[in-house]
């Protein structure tokens, strides 16, 4: 009955979260199994976690990071790298993906802060709108893979897990989600003749590998200094800081503080400087400094607007979350999850034929929820399965995530799609057709990612 009712309100074009939260109530009152102010008390619950104080920050950051004018260094920095190469600008997209993925941790976020400046460049170098659509929405799904990521705190809260493990997961797919996008765009740039965007200059070339090179090997530094020679860690990594800054001011760098955050971030988390909690309030301050002090392109107009915005867009993310709480909770009391656990151990016991249905089930989901109401709908029904069938839950968070994210992509609820209609000032379903040739690379990596458990827990097993 909890499902028909959950269908119904669905059907009537109900959003999703009031759907969860009324098909239980509805439920409860038909039921008369218990009391109604039931739901409340279970909704308030599920957003009582310390975790789930990291997503509010982690949009401020985002949203710090997209006013204070980083996006526009961040594209002039991967013009430099990789702007001369045959289809430069598709590099570009994808290069400054990477780079945004680890200070936003939305695809939304992604698509519309950078897709904005690449569209518009893209378009104005020659390259078909539809491409640049596709090529910046593929690239938007990096977000939430590469930390820091929202999906990955919702997930690591309803599956008790460690989400700076879950962190450190998304390293390795993310880079080979990123390789797999840019050899489509070799692939496209090989087909149609493409050649460079930017004429190829030493001088800058030299100066982002420089940025590279700093932003690799001052981590390496600062743990030689404590692990080797025992400096004070904190004391060493305030050092670190300064350091930066001058190094910044000495040779004027596009985007080496901003390009930082991610590594500041996971270097905090497996040290266990600060908890994933405390590193969205870290790159907070860090999106604060450099927007207020260092570049001066933030104003305290423009701040107060940016918290109205993440207020917002914390409301709408933590009702999602508190409705799919009860809803799932529901789903557990009424046996909903345990007869899908006994259908499913009944068809197969079998690891690899779970997740390909596991698979089939989130790619289809995902066209129709948002990310956050599916995995707080699906981590009750499909983490215990795949935890008898010996697969491991931060494995199995990754997959989960890139299925949604995938979903992102989807109509009919694709937020992404609709994002990018809005920016390129496409109709809905040619933005579609346009994303259609990017979800091979992003598939591929799916069954890679889906299959090959050690790419993914290779790093969370060296650090947790």
């Amino acid at each position: 009955m909890l499902k028909i009712f959950f269908l119904i309100f669905m059907a009537g074009g109900i959003p999703v979260a009031v759907a969860m939260a009324g098909a239980s109530l509805a439920y409860i009152l038909v039921s008369g199994s218990l009391p109604p102010f039931v739901v409340i008390h279970r909704m308030v619950s599920g957003i009582d976690s310390f975790p789930l104080l990291a997503v509010p920050f982690f949009i401020l950051a985002g949203n710090l990071m997209n006013n204070a004018g980083i996006t526009t260094r961040i594209y002039n920095f991967a013009l430099a790298l990789v702007g001369w190469l045959k289809g430069g600008l598709g590099h570009v997209n994808v290069l400054g993906s990477v780079i945004f993925a680890g200070m936003s941790g939305t695809a939304i976020a992604d698509a519309a802060g950078l897709g904005t400046i690449e569209i518009k460049a893209m378009k104005e170098h020659g390259y078909s709108t539809e491409f640049a659509v596709g090529v910046t929405a593929a690239s938007a799904t990096l977000g939430p893979i590469i930390p820091p990521s929202l999906p990955f705190v919702i997930y690591g809260m309803m599956a008790n897990v460690s989400v700076g493990a879950l962190f450190l997961a998304g390293i390795l797919p993310g880079a080979l989600l990123a390789i797999l996008m840019m050899l489509t765009v070799a692939y496209f740039a090989h087909r149609n003749g493409w050649g460079g965007d930017v004429k190829f200059s030493s001088t800058r070339f030299f100066k982002a590998m420089c940025e590279l090179a700093v932003v690799v090997g001052w981590p390496l530094l600062i743990w030689l200094l404590v692990s080797k020679l025992g400096t004070p860690p904190q004391l060493t990594v305030f050092a670190g800081l300064a350091s930066l800054f001058v190094l910044d001011r000495i040779f004027k760098f596009e985007a080496l503080l901003p390009i930082m955050t991610p590594v500041l971030l996971i270097g905090g988390m497996s040290t266990g400087l600060f908890t994933p909690t405390e590193g969205a309030i870290a790159a907070c301050v860090w999106a604060m400094i450099l927007g207020f002090a260092w570049y001066k392109t933030l104003s305290w107009k423009m701040f107060v607007k940016v918290c109205l915005d993440t207020v917002e867009t914390t409301s709408t993310v933590l009702f999602i979350v508190a409705a799919a709480s009860i809803f799932g909770w529901m789903l557990t009391a009424t046996g909903v999850t345990t007869d899908i656990a006994s259908w499913v151990l009944g068809f197969t016991k079998e690891a690899w034929v779970f997740l390909l249905l596991a698979n089939l089930l989130m790619l289809f989901v995902g066209c129709f929820l948002e990310p956050t109401a599916a995995i707080t709908i699906l981590v009750p029904i499909l983490l215990p399965i795949a935890t008898q069938l010996g697969v491991d839950p931060i494995h199995f968070g990754l997959v989960m995530v890139l299925n949604l994210m995938i979903g992102l992509l989807h109509p009919p609820m694709g937020m992404v799609l609709f994002v990018l209609a809005r920016v390129a000032g496409l109709s809905f379903e040619r933005t579609t057709m346009a994303i259609l040739p990017w979800l091979i690379p992003l598939l591929l990596a799916l069954v890679v990612i889906t299959y090959v458990p050690s790419l993914v827990l290779w790093l969370p097993k060296m650090f947790f």
